[in-house]
């Protein structure tokens, strides 16, 4: 037992097995008022800077300790996943894009915020505000709620953006199959349809096979129209079976044509018992056939979301080398888009930039495309996704359907950063290389296969060998194949005419 200045017994604590005399508040008095009010002022900093700090120095010992534990095993964790993402960026990407990963951050921003606001509460009391003149009084209380209010806002803020994150990878992606890169490759389908009644993905309008090196992220983006005639379908499929010769029948006019397999095989359901996209999985397989390769994954695109996708991100900028009408076709031209260098186009402008029909044929619209496609991965930063994500989350749930399951999000967000650092390639099939309307799909698959090997010889022939150092392709590769040397077209360099040849996007469109 202690005795204390006025005679009375206090007990004592014992800590460690060792006696210690009781902690007492400390009398203020005896200081001067601005020293009081300066004191108060470092205890309210003091937990923004090292949450936990003032208690040590002025509280409770135990409750500042714990603070330090939670901020040491906080910079830990982080710490952790940095290291691991340099290492293994894909893996981190994975673990941290995962639902469960993501609500486990959402409580622990919480918790985080109603921890640090407890202790700024605390060191404004240990401050003793009481003792201090009613100005200073009053600054002391306004900065330690502005504190309270900055840092708490920030947490709750960054928990709102993290349950976005959430509920967009649980809305998008699903827990479907992991598809293997195929001979080292990653090919997705990527299809754009209109919406309104009964119209999304109905008659894809834009149908393109993104061919992405699973190393190095290196693109080559495979264009093809959507009235391609007499599309195969692999053999073995419900499909060949039902169409041997190719997808077509008597008078079938444009139901037979690519972009009509999507529809015929979601009004033909029995074909695929128990299969929910049927239309999709039709739609791949021709895609499969006229190509060569295997398809990976599909991405389906709302393409009138898509401008809202566009306006979520501020918009693309890119050189226009060709006047484009806005409208046309059964409704009035309402405008164009004037041709010039550094467009800025928002959602509403670029969406009619890819898809304008008027004056143009479809081997423009899909230059054009590929124009915005480039653009968007070209453009779209870090700190645009950061700034605008929550914009970009709401409108990309509307706009995207996807089979890529939400394990393999880091995988090709890995890719996407490095596919920014190279040029995007392409190959179209369309005249005067290939007759739509009677197609030669094994010159059409020699082309793919040349395509993809024109790109992955860019790969080898850089730098160490991973593509990702250079930043000029060399015009021929080191070791020049025959069948990528000889009898190729020569590119054009014109948007407004269509090409054959494995192009540079950036080139043709500047975006």
């Amino acid at each position: 037992m202690g005795t204390t200045r006025y005679g009375r017994q206090q007990p004592r604590r014992t800590e460690n097995g060792r006696d210690v005399m009781p902690q007492e508040k400390p009398d203020l008095r005896s200081l001067s008022e601005p020293v009081r009010f300066k004191r108060a002022l470092a205890l309210v900093l003091m937990t923004l800077v090292l949450p936990g700090s003032a208690q040590i120095v002025a509280g409770s010992k135990s409750a500042g300790r714990w603070a330090w534990r939670v901020l040491a095993g906080l910079i830990a964790i982080v710490v952790f996943l940095v290291l691991l993402s340099l290492v293994w960026r894909s893996g981190t990407i994975n673990l941290m894009a995962r639902p469960g990963t993501l609500r486990i951050v959402q409580i622990l921003l919480i918790v985080l915020a109603i921890g640090w606001a407890a202790l700024f509460v605390d060191a404004y009391r240990l401050g003793q505000p009481l003792t201090l003149e009613r100005n200073h009084r009053l600054a002391t209380s306004i900065l330690d709620a502005v504190l309270v209010f900055a840092v708490v806002g920030a947490l709750i803020y960054g928990s709102v953006l993290v349950n976005t994150q959430r509920d967009f990878v649980a809305s998008v992606f699903g827990s479907g199959q992991k598809s293997k890169a195929e001979k080292g490759r990653y090919n997705v389908l990527l299809l754009g349809g209109d919406s309104g009644a009964d119209r999304i993905g109905t008659r894809p309008d834009s149908i393109t096979l993104a061919s992405v090196d699973a190393d190095t992220g290196r693109t080559v983006l495979i264009g093809l129209p959507r009235n391609m005639a007499k599309v195969p379908f692999p053999a073995g499929t419900a499909m060949a079976k039902q169409f041997p010769e190719g997808f077509t029948w008597e008078n079938c006019a444009s139901n037979c044509l690519l972009n009509g397999v999507y529809m015929y095989a979601s009004e033909h359901k029995s074909l695929f018992p128990g299969d929910p996209n049927p239309g999709v999985t039709a739609t791949r397989q021709a895609v499969e056939a006229i190509t060569g390769l295997k398809v990976n994954y599909y991405v389906l695109i709302d393409l009138a979301g898509f401008r809202d996708l566009l306006n979520a991100v501020g918009g693309i900028t890119l050189d226009v080398g060709k006047r484009v009408p806005i409208g046309g076709g059964s409704s009035p031209i309402k405008g164009y888009i004037e041709a010039g260098k550094n467009q800025h186009l928002d959602g509403y402008h670029a969406l009619w930039f890819a898809r304008s029909r008027e004056g143009s044929t479809d081997y423009e619209r899909m230059t054009r495309q590929k124009c915005v496609m480039s653009a968007m991965l070209n453009q779209l930063s870090p700190q645009t996704v950061l700034t605008k994500f929550q914009g970009i989350a709401k409108a990309s749930k509307q706009v995207v359907q996807t089979d890529i399951p939400a394990g393999e999000l880091g995988t090709f967000t890995d890719l996407a950063l490095d596919a920014k650092k190279l040029p995007v390639s392409s190959f179209s099939a369309v005249p005067p290389l290939i007759r739509t309307g009677d197609p030669d799909f094994a010159l059409i698959r020699t082309k793919v296969a040349e395509a993809v090997g024109k790109s992955e010889a860019l790969d080898k022939a850089a730098p160490e060998g991973d593509g990702k150092t250079s930043s000029t392709p060399r015009s021929t590769p080191s070791k020049p194949t025959t069948s990528t040397t000889k009898k190729t077209p020569k590119p054009s360099s014109s948007p407004s005419k269509p090409t054959t040849d494995v192009d540079d996007v950036a080139s043709i469109c500047k975006a």
